[in-house]
């Protein structure tokens, strides 16, 4: 069987402009602008300081790499052919010694392994030093292993590059507060007609003629969205008075013939001389005029989208209800029944909930072959159960959809917007609307009311 299908009793609330614009995930455009420029601004120098460091380091690395390489094999060289002379250096200080007399010799170079190496020490005054040391193995005339190293003091080197890495991290600051700066004024003048149009177009939106727009603004692109801005106003206007135009024709034109075959009818039936064939006609067509009274009202109430007031009791145009489609059987094997509570009361037209009740049991008794139709007036709501073959899955998901008609719609007459203006009638007073199967059979319809109702 069906699931219910429940109907909002409001429409959400409009978000209101603080609310947006406290919202985490909602930036304006303006803040967009300054932070892409301080980002920008952020990420080119810091770019452009990563860069000069590595390149800085690496050419002096290279350089000092190359030159104690130069320096350790030529110490190598003249050891191994001129052992007796005294080693020359020019740059650099080295030491050479073998493995009988390492103990001579600092610890911290002692272990090292041949290759480059950077070395920190203190020297007599507490100063911390910096050395790139070359370490190379060699073999004496006599077919000793000796090892030589060649040292290279880089603490000035080191303290350069500590500078330079200052002011590059200074020089990231300041250029990025340029940047922040930079947006922040381009913000401002990119954002000025922006905001102004925003303004001017609040403005219009409060005052019923709109304001034109393209004429305060020059010819570029928010130029271009006012005119675009201008044209949908205008548009619009002219889509709410052809509204407002149709709804006066409606209201006048559709209600004084109806008036006038009202009043005909209420003649024709004070005559005494009419045959029951006649009378019974007359009072069909009474009834069908009433429904398109009040079907005229709920339509007009809809299209402007506001709540008429009014007093109503449920039980009562439950029954006239009744009594019209009780008139429209024509033979068919159904009874209508109204059960419950007769005095609650509603702060609605009678107009409004008879067009809600009408499809409601209009459309229990059209897809009823034989049975009953009970329409049961509750504390706070309305029953409408039928014993009919119930609902499909597919009707229940589509059934308040505008323009469906049920699977076991047939033949039958109808539009299939009958309950589609009463899921519309029921945002507009906050009701519910719910379908839901029947214990053995049938449907049930229930139209629960909110706020407004009371007892008689």
């Amino acid at each position: 069987m069906a699931s219910v299908i429940a109907l909002p009793q409001r429409k959400p609330m409009a978000e209101s402009p603080a609310s947006r614009s406290a919202t985490p995930a909602r930036r304006r455009l303006r803040t967009r602008i300054i932070v892409s420029f301080a980002l920008l601004g952020f990420g080119l120098t810091a770019l452009f300081a990563v860069a000069m460091l590595h390149l800085r380091n690496r050419l002096e690395n290279q350089l000092i790499e190359k030159t104690l390489q130069r320096e350790v094999a030529s110490l190598v060289q003249q050891v191994e052919t001129q052992p007796d002379k005294q080693p020359y250096f020019l740059m650099f200080d080295a030491r050479t010694f073998s493995d009988d007399n390492a103990f001579k010799i600092n610890p911290l170079y002692r272990y090292l392994t041949p290759g480059m190496h950077e070395v920190r020490e203190h020297d007599g005054n507490g100063v911390m030093l910096v050395y790139k040391v070359a370490v190379r193995r060699g073999l004496s005339q006599q077919g000793k292993p000796f090892t030589s190293l060649v040292r290279y003091n880089v603490t000035d080197a080191a303290a350069t590059s500590d500078l330079l890495t200052r002011w590059l991290l200074g020089a990231v600051l300041a250029f990025s507060v340029f940047a922040l700066l930079l947006g922040w004024w381009s913000a401002s003048k990119v954002m000025a007609p922006v905001s102004d149009l925003a303004q001017r177009l609040r403005r219009s939106g409060n005052s019923a003629e709109p304001e034109a727009l393209a004429a305060s603004f020059p010819d570029d692109e928010v130029g271009e969205l006012a005119k675009a801005l201008d044209d949908y106003a205008a548009r619009l206007t002219e889509v709410v008075q052809r509204d407002r135009e149709f709804n006066a024709d409606v209201s006048h034109e559709l209600r004084t013939p109806l008036a006038v075959i009202r009043g005909a009818v209420e003649l024709l039936l004070a005559r005494t001389e009419l045959d029951e064939r006649t009378r019974t006609r007359l009072a069909r067509i009474q009834r069908a005029e009433q429904q398109c009274t009040d079907l005229i009202s709920a339509l007009l109430l809809l299209s402007r989208n506001e709540r008429a007031v009014g007093q109503c009791n449920v039980a009562k145009v439950a029954q006239q209800q009744l009594d019209s489609h009780r008139a429209q059987l024509a033979g068919k094997p159904v009874e209508l029944r109204l059960e419950g509570d007769t005095r609650l009361q509603l702060d609605v037209p009678d107009s409004a909930l008879a067009v809600a009740l009408g499809n409601l049991i209009g459309n229990a008794v059209k897809y009823t072959p034989g049975g009953e139709v009970v329409v049961r007036v509750l504390q706070d709501s309305v029953e409408v159960v039928d014993s009919g073959p119930g609902l499909s899955a597919e009707d229940a998901a589509k059934l308040f959809t505008r323009g469906y008609r049920g699977t076991h719609a047939g033949h039958s007459q109808g539009g299939g917007i009958g309950l589609s203006i009463v899921r519309r009638l029921c945002t507009l007073y906050g009701w519910d609307v719910r379908v839901r199967p029947g214990a053995d059979k049938g449907v049930v319809a229930t139209l629960t009311f909110g706020q407004g109702q009371e007892r008689a």
